[in-house]
């Protein structure tokens, strides 16, 4: 078994190479094991993607599931938020076989517990990991049941009855789904919308054909920007692979801020539930905090990473939160992230007023940011040990370390935080002006990239 395949907050590697049939059912009997231990109900909902070897590798691990005596629920072709809405439904624990955004080679399983809460690395997975290492005896039980249940209607129920689109004005809408699972949500979801549907690569192809399943690269969003415009849309919609994340589009074919999503539907929340917590991770726009504080809730700042968001959601009772990578989580969605909800908040703010998407979004968009930058390093540590030397002591600065290194000054702020899987530094930096944010920004890179004892490569 390959050291690097149990990620963060997933299972994720190649196909035939580390995520094999083999593997699958040897995790299956692991998952069993583990969930007997935390006492969680006795069956585990499932759910697959588009890519060609997930049924195989979701047949596996349902073996090893049910060799342990436990019963096995397939839904079959799902998005994540659909094994999400599953799992907190009929209150399960649950497996999804998808490696997101990652390119046709590869594979994953993500798993939760019963009412999806997250399974990551601090929660269970290494956990896990150690029973697929050691191998679990077979059970000494009569084995378990599998039945197949097509949950997608329920699904969509469920989000219509989140967001209130019944009334909306006409909309144009551009959406691409990247060959991705939003091809097979989405025609559900839409059809009971007042709106033209202008579809783009909605067939399931899990060897991507016309780009990767991934928005948050600007490269991959070229072909949607262009129709929105070519169409005269009202709003483009794209969907990574498992369609768990949503990247806007505007009527000029601009690209959204994802932190101006999040003070969109803080907003709309927020007059739902008058003075609730709003979450946002640290890499979001200061205007996200402004905008909470303005609607009469409380921010609450969180780390990268949808398990301490969902963490902090269950702590704080938190009616939503939003991470600047395009995941949106809702309490009502059992805490979950769900891109085609947030999706659906952008359409109902939008046909609810005579107005186009860039004026709707103007209010929030305060602030200029660098997006997210990577350098790679031999130790980065020692580069931010560096950083925070040099930062740190000027004056009026704001130091902390709740995810990496983040300086706070008046007018910018910026992060840097080490990657999990790879040598990698990820700067982001955000400031008043254009001017002010390119110059924090190139000085921090040129502390960086100049110091040949951590310098490995400059991208």
């Amino acid at each position: 078994m390959s050291a690097s395949i149990f990620k963060a907050y997933d299972i994720r590697g190649l196909v035939d190479k580390e995520l094999t049939p083999d593997f699958a059912f040897a995790t299956g009997v692991a998952v069993a094991r583990f969930l007997e231990l935390e006492r969680e109900p006795g069956t585990v909902v499932i759910g697959e993607d588009m890519r060609p070897s997930s049924p195989t590798l979701a047949t596996a691990f349902a073996a090893g599931i049910t060799s342990q005596g436990l019963d096995v629920i397939r839904i079959g072709l799902a998005s994540t938020d659909m094994l999400y809405f599953a799992s907190g439904k009929l209150n399960l624990p649950g497996a999804m076989f998808t490696a997101s955004h990652n390119p046709a080679a590869y594979n994953g399983i993500k798993l939760c517990f019963s009412g999806a809460r997250p399974i990551g690395k601090e929660s269970g997975l290494v956990t896990i990991e150690n029973f697929v290492k050691e191998g679990t005896p077979m059970a000494m039980r009569n084995v378990g049941v599998e039945k197949t249940q097509n949950m997608l209607e329920e699904y969509v129920d469920h989000l219509l009855s989140l967001v209130d689109v019944s009334a909306i004005r006409p909309l144009k809408i551009v959406i691409d789904a990247g060959n991705g699972m939003g091809g097979y949500t989405a025609p559900a979801v839409f059809k009971r919308l007042n709106a033209e549907v202008i579809e783009m690569y909605f067939e399931l192809d899990g060897t991507f054909p016309n780009h990767e399943a991934n928005p948050i690269e600007p490269s991959n969003l070229k072909d949607l920007q262009k129709a929105v415009k070519k169409h005269g849309a009202d709003i483009g919609l794209a969907f990574d692979g498992d369609a768990d994340r949503c990247f806007l589009v505007d009527e000029n074919g601009d690209l959204v801020n994802p932190s101006s999503l999040t003070s969109l539907i803080a907003t709309r929340e927020l007059k739902l539930h008058p003075g609730s917590n709003i979450i946002y991770n640290l890499i979001s726009s200061r205007a996200v905090k402004e905008v909470v504080e303005e609607n009469g809730g409380t921010a609450v700042r969180s780390r990268v990473g949808h398990s301490y968001i969902k963490k902090l959601m269950a702590e704080t009772n938190a009616v939503f939160g939003g991470e600047h990578s395009g995941h949106f989580y809702f309490r009502d969605f059992w805490k979950a992230d769900s891109g085609m909800l947030a999706a659906l908040h952008a359409i109902a703010a939008l046909g609810e007023r005579k107005t186009s998407l860039s004026k709707l979004l103007a209010p929030f968009n305060r602030y200029h940011s660098s997006g997210e930058i990577n350098s790679t390093v031999s130790d980065a540590k020692a580069a931010m040990d560096k950083i925070e030397g040099i930062y740190g002591k000027k004056d009026g600065v704001e130091v902390d370390h709740l995810d990496g290194l983040t300086i706070n000054g008046d007018t910018w702020w910026f992060n840097l935080r080490a990657s999990n899987t790879e040598p990698l530094l990820r700067l982001n930096v955000e400031a008043s002006t254009e001017a002010r944010m390119k110059k924090v920004r190139d000085d921090v890179l040129n502390t960086i990239r100049g110091d040949l004892d951590i310098l490995v490569l400059i991208p």
